[in-house]
């Protein structure tokens, strides 16, 4: 990553401004915007926590994993082209929160989206600590400090750019990954082989050890009760890590326009395949081959693993060890940038140094990233040792982040929400929610303990309240005294003024983007309308008409469905790998084009090395030495 970087700053003449470091000049493409969507939103729990449901419940877990995580992603494509029309220039949400409703309301929502960072970096390492402990003997601490160490130094040198690069050759290798993983259980494995031999071993499994409270016993079915109610937790608490989580808004910020929905669509389809056919595929392996782990294994992550070694042996191991690293790594970029744009740009020069020059926005950036990355191995060691895992945190991240959900998507979306609405109701959620978790935990069980919180009905509860408790709020106290916002002091925040002066061209090019800026709103307009049209109809498919018809059945697979539903998801893992894997290529073909041959005139000498760096215009890429090279407009 730190090579690819300096490259493009070298052949590409791209300088690294506060501006490229934080929102890539707001220019990507679709193909790479979606594939750091699908990047992001692979985390160490969408590899382990999927496989771990469909353990626990059959091929039930793994569906409603994966729609009661995609259904945010998709819906969160309405806010992305919203916040591309209403606050143009924003580095964050929170930026569109203070100029709304000022300096008390930005306080209550900085808290949460440090929180959501938090817990969603907690998450990772744990994760990503407890499997690379358990494959190689690491010491846990050791692997929560150094997991995030090789992110920190890229991400130090390229930015938010770099974690785009990253994200995708990581996406790719987990997509190869499972197609690997898919064809060596359905064709080549001596201990499985096809799935008609599947099939029967899941048969006889759920047998010999039937599920509690699925149709039958069985694990090929999708009446599930447990595996309906960790759907509906699901669902409720990756609101809290979508909308409120600053990395996604950030994608939104660093697209282009015209790509943003797009992407946000594109990506949500293609993350789908990775927990549906993964966990699917592992998960039954487990079960298939007979894998006995305690309770507290299988809610630390452990399945993934041991299916891997089962399947595989030595070989499993290293590549359930490269999944998760893949996975950790490029989620961890992501939250590192995520936070430091919040520290710089809603700490720092909100409140400390308004008028900061650029150089320093960088300066102090670059020490966010640091910072943050030594305190992520900090907070990790601490819960390692407080006993609390991935799973329970899973669970409990809607419970408490999940009230800020429907505030903040109102910000944008409702002219009305007024300063106190949108200042009390998250606050309200909050306690109302943690009030919910915790009496219900010791209503049905008789104590409070991490066992008993952990378990799925207070759960669903606290989750519950937190979402949509905030609209008993929210509503009234709008339309007592409603707002009527304009949305005028959103578009008015400003990026950072380049301390780099003014060259004729760029403000050429200025004046042409004023020309452009009425086409370019219409076709926002129209954008918004596609996402929101869109993402329900999708959402609605995959959370309710997909599954909901099927749990009501009570129908058991027979070798004819199974076999059609192996199929379907192995066809979707193909589509992801094309639309994530293959597609940013094309899009880039250009430009990589264009460095290929810059790299071969160095290397033979055709092309002189002062040539590129001699930067005239850095926005356009035009740059000058012994003869006029143009290269065009980068929106990679």
């Amino acid at each position: 990553m730190m090579l690819i970087t300096w490259l493009l700053q070298r052949y590409m003449a791209e300088v690294q401004s506060s501006e490229m470091f934080m929102t890539a000049k707001r220019s990507v493409k679709t193909g790479l915007i979606a594939s750091a969507i699908v990047s992001s939103w692979t985390w160490a729990a969408t590899l382990l926590t999927s496989t771990e449901m469909a353990y626990r419940y059959g091929v039930s877990g793994p569906l409603w994993y994966a729609s009661g995580a995609v259904v945010q992603v998709l819906l969160f494509s309405v806010l992305a082209i919203e916040l591309k029309r209403r606050a143009p220039n924003a580095h964050t949400c929170l930026e569109v929160i203070r100029a709304r409703y000022g300096r008390g309301t930005h306080f209550v929502y900085l808290i949460f989206s440090l929180v959501t960072n938090i817990i969603v970096t907690a998450m990772l390492l744990l994760g990503g600590s407890a499997v690379v402990s358990y494959l190689t003997g690491m010491n846990v601490i050791a692997a929560c400090f150094l997991l995030p160490l090789g992110v920190i130094v890229y991400t130090l040198f390229g930015g938010i750019k770099a974690t785009f690069l990253s994200d995708y050759s990581h996406t790719l290798v987990i997509l190869i990954i499972v197609l690997y993983l898919v064809f060596t259980v359905y064709t080549s494995s001596p201990h499985i082989g096809s799935i008609e031999r599947m099939y029967d071993l899941l048969q006889q499994a759920s047998l010999d050890n039937p599920i509690d409270q699925n149709a039958g016993g069985s694990l090929l079915t999708m009446r599930s009760v447990q595996a309906i109610l960790f759907g509906i937790v699901n669902i409720v608490g990756n609101f809290g890590t979508v909308f409120v989580d600053n990395a996604y808004w950030q994608r939104a910020i660093a697209a282009h326009p015209q790509y943003a929905v797009r992407a946000y669509l594109i990506g949500g389809l293609a993350w789908y395949a990775i927990p549906f056919t993964l966990a699917t595929t592992m998960g039954l392996t487990g079960r298939a081959l007979g894998i006995q782990l305690t309770d507290a294994e299988i809610t630390q992550g452990l399945v993934l693993p041991d299916a891997c070694v089962a399947l595989l042996g030595s070989a499993g191991a290293w590549i359930c060890l490269l999944l998760i690293f893949f996975a950790v790594t490029s989620a961890a970029s992501a939250e590192l940038i995520a936070v430091s744009s919040i520290v710089t740009y809603d700490i720092f020069r909100s409140y400390l140094r308004p008028n900061a020059s650029d150089a320093t926005i960088i300066r102090f950036s670059h020490a966010s990233v640091l910072s943050f990355g030594i305190i992520m191995g900090v907070l990790a060691t601490l819960l390692n040792l407080t006993g609390i895992n991935l799973g329970y945190l899973y669970k409990l991240m809607g419970v408490v982040i999940s009230s800020a959900v429907i505030p903040i998507t109102l910000t944008l979306l409702w002219s009305k929400q007024n300063k106190v609405a949108a200042t009390i109701a998250p606050i309200f959620g909050f306690v109302a929610a943690m009030i919910t978790w915790l009496v219900t935990t010791f209503g049905l069980y008789g104590e409070i303990t991490v066992e008993t919180s952990n378990q799925n009905l207070p759960m669903m509860a606290g989750n519950l309240v937190a979402l949509f408790s905030p609209l008993l709020v929210t509503i009234p106290l709008s339309l007592w005294r409603p707002d009527n916002f304009t949305f005028d002091a959103t578009r008015n925040i400003q990026q950072v003024a380049d301390e780099t002066p003014e060259s004729d061209i760029q403000h050429q090019q200025r004046q042409e983007q004023k020309a452009q800026d009425e086409e370019e709103e219409r076709q926002m307009a129209k954008s918004s309308r596609f996402a929101k049209t869109a993402s329900m109809l999708l959402a609605l498919s995959l959370f309710i008409l997909w599954p909901m018809p099927m749990f009501g059945s009570g129908y058991i697979f027979s070798l004819p469905f199974f076999r059609g539903w192996v199929i379907v998801s192995i066809i979707w893992v193909f589509f992801s790998t094309f639309a994530v894997g293959l597609f940013p290529l094309w899009e880039a073909r250009t430009d990589c084009w264009l460095m290929c041959k810059a790299i071969w005139n160095d290397i033979t000498g055709r092309r002189s090395r002062n040539l590129l760096p001699k930067v005239v215009d850095p926005s356009m890429g035009i740059v000058e030495g012994e003869e006029a090279v143009i290269v065009e407009e980068k929106k990679f």
